[in-house]
């Protein structure tokens, strides 16, 4: 990919946002011809059932998020979603704003289905606990998202500050027990997007969802976790790869975090 296309697809005003604010929109970066070839792959995914370790639903479960839980590291068993996550538009994106060459730590396909609950406020890198830096995510849309069915919503300029301890979210609202509160005089911004769109996110923005409050609509969204080759450890879970698919261990991140305590792995927004 060129320097010109590259510049086409991230113009120097996006990149500036994304150092004052801490995240991008990318619209229309995927054609709608491969979301819906991503959200066909995901369909037949579940309609095969269980994929032990990576994805374990639960029809009779009353919880929509156990009946359309979450699909962990599909790029290890799914070809389409191992294209998406080392796709080349993506790694351009990312080693501008990265600047420097980035590894894929991490990826995530999200059925959130109608009534499911969001995830409260949090910031990625209190999970994957990269050192030194943080990760950026690229979050692609898959349906039309809006606050109404659970889309995301950011607090522009949190990137700039440290990891907090967050306080015990509110379980009716909240899969995921972590909520950090906007910090003083910051206000969450919600982020609509149309499908091919991509969210790029600072590891330390605080960012979040609601529940999908919608009667009918899915929010499907495929993510992806990256971070610059220069990172030096990152938590357990997580396993690094070269963006033309070679692994690359990283040592586990030491000591507990911000909170002097493990936790689980990084979860559904």
């Amino acid at each position: 990919m060129t320097a010109r296309d590259i510049g086409a697809i991230l113009p120097e005003d996006l990149r500036q946002r994304f150092e004052g604010e801490g995240f991008i929109v990318v619209r229309g970066l995927f054609g709608y011809d491969e979301i819906d070839r991503l959200r066909d792959a995901f369909a037949a995914l579940r309609a095969a059932g269980p994929v032990p370790g990576h994805f374990e639903p639960r029809p009779a479960d009353p919880d929509p998020l156990r009946r359309h839980p979450r699909v962990m590291q599909p790029h290890e068993f799914s070809p389409p979603a191992r294209e998406f996550l080392l796709d080349a538009r993506l790694r351009a994106v990312l080693e501008v704003l990265l600047g420097e060459e980035v590894l894929a730590a991490q990826s995530m396909f999200y059925f959130k289905p109608p009534g499911a609950r969001g995830q409260a406020l949090h910031q990625d890198n209190f999970y994957l606990r990269v050192e030194p830096g943080t990760c950026v995510a690229a979050w692609v849309a898959c349906d039309v998202i809006d606050r109404n069915n659970g889309g995301l919503e950011v607090v522009p300029g949190t990137h700039r500050m440290d990891l907090f301890c967050p306080e015990v979210a509110d379980e009716e609202l909240s899969f995921a027990r972590e909520y950090v509160p906007p910090p003083p005089g910051l206000t969450p911004v919600p982020v609509d997007l149309a499908p091919g769109d991509v969210l790029f996110f600072n590891g330390s923005l605080v960012h979040g969802s609601g529940p999908n409050r919608s009667a009918d609509r899915f929010r499907r969204s495929f993510i992806g976790h990256y971070v610059g080759r220069s990172a030096e450890r990152i938590g357990g879970y997580y396993r690094t790869l070269t963006m033309s698919g070679e692994r690359v261990p990283l040592p586990q991140s030491e000591g507990g975090g911000p909170c002097g305590t493990e936790f689980t792995p990084h979860g559904p927004h």
